[in-house]
């Protein structure tokens, strides 16, 4: 199973970052709390205390055209919030 990861750059999630030493990622639907940390300590060598996990469903959006009502929905995600240990940090442009 091929596990994707990204990381989510916003204002909320750097302020979360520099106040708790917490960092937001995009994770697939089907990951699990112990393939997240995993994945995020051979990618970023840190040691990750906790991992907690929210998920988000689609958005329904509709938009008017020339072609009139088109309606869609935005895929579903799952959010992961990793705390590593203190006094490490993650370098999200390193891997770059």
């Amino acid at each position: 199973m091929d596990i994707q990861i990204k990381p989510i750059i916003s204002e909320k999630a750097n302020a979360y970052s520099e106040k708790q030493n917490c960092y937001v990622f995009a994770v697939s639907p089907d990951a699990n709390k112990f393939q997240i940390k995993d994945i995020v300590e051979k990618l970023y060598n840190v040691r990750v205390e906790k991992v907690n996990t929210a998920l988000y469903a689609g958005k329904r959006k509709a938009r008017y055209t020339k072609a009139g009502l088109i309606r869609g929905q935005k895929p579903s995600f799952k959010k992961a919030y990793v705390t590593v240990a203190e006094g490490q940090t993650i370098d999200y442009y390193k891997n770059i």
